[in-house]
């Protein structure tokens, strides 16, 4: 393994920790992960929901919300069609208890069995049978352009929800499409899950609620500086800024009249928004003529009702309380404070509350979690809040779920990765998503924990399948990776089941450390396989040079799974090794980059502190790596409980005595090093926590070492 360590400027260090207020250590961290622009910065130092991205920002939100709002005020019948997976299913659990919320009775359907992936002609066919005349697909959908024509010639319209790529010119002609992964779409980041770009339809529904929806409004700032005044003001739709209007006026200027015009008809037929209504119609009246009247609405009494301490300070002030401009708010901070005061007051005003939308954030993030999404930008704030409700107030599903598990503790993002989201994704994988669904979605506590139940037994169905399946798949995967010259593995088989395609990939890649295709043959003619990639390959190319032959195909960069036609498996087989013999692929050594070197010195508890701060970790966002020099240690021991296979050390900083684990580490000592011989060990490491009979204490998990120098000492 290579460690490396980036080398970074200790005056950028010292101007980034100064600009945000930071220890040099966590500034340190931040510049080695390449986190130095604000908006980045801004994201792994703030939690508040009121840096989440406005749901409108969507181009097509508004035409979603317009066409649900007709079908709750019609009676209509709704279907959510989503996915059997984990983000699947809570993308689709997320938008029928949105819809409800609503006004509108939604029903609900996800593939079962070894029904294929995505919106299905049947499904549409059945619907229109029901009476149905709205469908809302989420976590799928992008790629059924035949199914949602379908639709239409039956009269029933759809709204996509999606977060795949488009794998064609066009998406298919729907009233909506919502897919941040589309060119144009408007929204300013691409990487949120299904259930994340679920989360933000329920959050433009919940806007639409308010007296605010489609409603003109202004914002205005008057800030008097000696004999001048800083005039500026921004036109909102749905929270959407769409014009902003700037100017400097002197006192008693002959431009007056000119400004007061332009600004009138900036401001005209539009509810206007102030901080400080009496002061602001003051300075009006100053720079424009005593007999100017400006008709406002004050958001300072808004504020000191939501927020006492904040209240009665100018917008200079709440800017810098807020951490407006420590992000370089490119505007400045006056309309940015009056935005936030103005959402503040929009979601006062609906009556749901934030209880709701704590229960849906725990379903947001769970589909994020399951599905590997980036740990960046608005996803950190939605994992957040999911993760730390899922721990203090799990809403219902999750509460009977953790008390079938028997956790009774707090989780963070990684707890739920291993213990909570391949449960629910088990369901889809032997064919029952539905026990997943009626988990999240049963009316009685009594109904949740048979669920809840159920998803234990179908995991260990799982991974009774997924062993059974892995024996026969192992010799085939070893016999194509020589083959190719190990460069890949293709393998399918008829005893490979659809369900659990993309776990045994990911599973080949962790063996052979190169790209996995598996691919299922299906009762119904038809091939369904995953892949997932290694070394640099680009699964986009592959799928680019097989679309003809696939039924439906979509993925990430790094995972994607397709159908076709078993007739047409042979040539898939001959185009598919064609492209990858001639892809350049970059076998490297594994190496780990290492986020800062501690003195030893820095090893205290309150180290763990320092991780805290970084958390959510996931996809994107691994875990803190630390480096210490010259480590003594003062114990070591082998351990284990099947097998004595793991190293188990105490190790000396001075001050501290740290336990410290090297999984399946018990050969390096003595060969490595030797305790006995008083040796001195280099160590990359985390810090997590070990928890035994109810207590947490903190520790560090080695992911290598190495014998120091001679003559090493720190």
């Amino acid at each position: 393994m290579k460690w490396v360590k980036k080398e970074i400027p200790a005056d950028s260090v010292r101007s980034l920790a100064k600009a945000y207020g930071l220890d040099l250590l966590t500034a340190s961290i931040l510049l080695r992960r390449g986190i130095s622009e604000p908006q980045a910065v801004l994201y792994f130092l703030e939690k508040d929901l009121r840096f989440l991205h406005n749901p409108f920002l969507f181009g097509a939100m508004e035409d979603a919300v317009d066409r649900l709002s007709l079908a709750a005020e019609e009676g209509e019948k709704v279907l959510v069609f989503g996915d059997s997976d984990t983000d699947g299913v809570t993308a689709t659990s997320l938008m029928v208890e949105a819809l409800r919320g609503f006004g509108i009775e939604a029903s609900w359907r996800v593939p079962m069995g070894e029904e294929p992936y995505g919106l299905s002609v049947e499904a549409v066919e059945r619907f229109a049978q029901e009476g149905g005349s709205l469908i809302v697909t989420v976590d799928c959908g992008i790629s059924n352009h035949d199914e949602v024509e379908k639709a239409a010639e039956l009269g029933i319209d759809v709204i996509i929800c999606d977060h795949h790529k488009l794998q064609v010119e066009k998406p298919p002609q729907a009233v909506a499409v919502i897919d941040p992964k589309i060119e144009g779409c408007g929204y300013p980041f691409r990487d949120l899950a299904g259930a994340g770009v679920a989360l933000k339809l329920a959050m433009a529904l919940r806007f639409a609620k308010t007296a605010f929806y489609k409603q003109p409004v202004a914002l205005l700032s008057l800030k008097a500086d000696g004999t001048v005044c800083r005039i500026e003001a921004a036109k909102l739709h749905n929270m959407v800024e769409t014009a902003r209007f700037t100017e400097t006026l002197e006192e008693g200027s002959e431009r007056t009249q000119t400004v007061l015009d332009r600004l009138a008809r900036f401001l005209s037929g539009r509810s206007i928004f102030v901080l400080d209504k009496k002061n602001t119609g003051r300075t009006f009246r100053r720079f424009f003529g005593a007999g100017v009247e400006l008709e406002s609405f004050d958001l300072g009494e808004e504020l000191g009702h939501r927020h006492p301490a904040l209240a009665g300070k100018d917008e200079d002030s709440l800017a810098k309380e807020m951490g407006i401009l420590k992000y370089g708010n490119p505007g400045g901070g006056a309309l940015a404070v009056l935005e936030f005061l103005f959402s503040l007051m929009a979601d006062s005003r609906w009556q749901g509350g934030q209880e709701d939308l704590a229960g849906l954030m725990q379903l947001a993030a769970l589909g994020t979690v399951a599905d590997l999404m980036p740990l960046k930008d608005e996803n950190r704030i939605i994992v957040h809040h999911g993760v730390e409700g899922i721990s203090s107030r799990p809403r219902q599903g999750l509460e009977e779920l953790l008390r079938t598990l028997g956790i009774r503790r707090s989780l963070s993002s990684t707890d739920i990765a291993w213990q909570v989201t391949p449960l629910v994704n088990a369901a889809g994988r032997i064919g029952e998503p539905d026990i997943a669904l009626r988990l999240f979605m049963a009316e009685t506590p009594a109904e949740r924990e048979k669920a809840a139940q159920e998803l234990v037994r179908a995991n260990g169905e799982r991974k009774r399948l997924g062993a059974e399946v892995w024996d026969a798949v192992y010799p085939l995967a070893g016999k194509s990776y020589e083959e190719t010259e190990k460069r890949y593995i293709l393998v399918g088989a008829k005893e490979v089941k659809a369900g659990i395609t993309g776990l045994l990939a990911s599973k080949l890649v962790g063996v052979f450390k190169v790209p996995a295709i598996v691919a299922a043959f299906k009762e119904n003619g038809t091939v369904v396989g995953s892949i997932r990639t290694a070394n640099g390959m680009k699964i986009s190319g592959l799928l680019a040079r097989c679309a003809d032959l696939f039924i439906d195909y979509g993925g990430h960069d790094a995972a994607a799974g397709f159908s076709l036609r078993a007739e047409d498996w042979g040539t898939f087989l001959d185009q598919a090794r064609s492209h990858l013999r001639s892809v350049e692929m970059t076998a490297e050594e594994e190496s780990l980059l290492i986020d800062a070197e501690l003195p030893h010195s820095y090893l205290k508890p309150e180290l763990h502190e320092v991780c805290k701060a970084f958390e959510p970790y996931g996809e994107d966002n691994r875990p803190l790596v630390f480096y210490s020099k010259s480590v003594a240690v003062a114990d070591a021991q082998i351990v284990g409980k099947s097998a004595k296979s793991n190293l188990k050390l105490t190790l000396d900083f001075g001050d501290y005595k740290w336990p410290a684990l090297l999984w399946d580490g018990a050969e390096r000592l003595e060969r490595d090093f030797s305790y006995r011989a008083g040796d001195r060990i280099d160590i990359l490491f985390k810090v997590t926590m070990n928890r035994w009979n109810g207590e947490e204490k903190p520790q560090l998990e080695l992911f290598d070492l190495r014998k120091s120098e001679a003559g090493s000492q720190h």
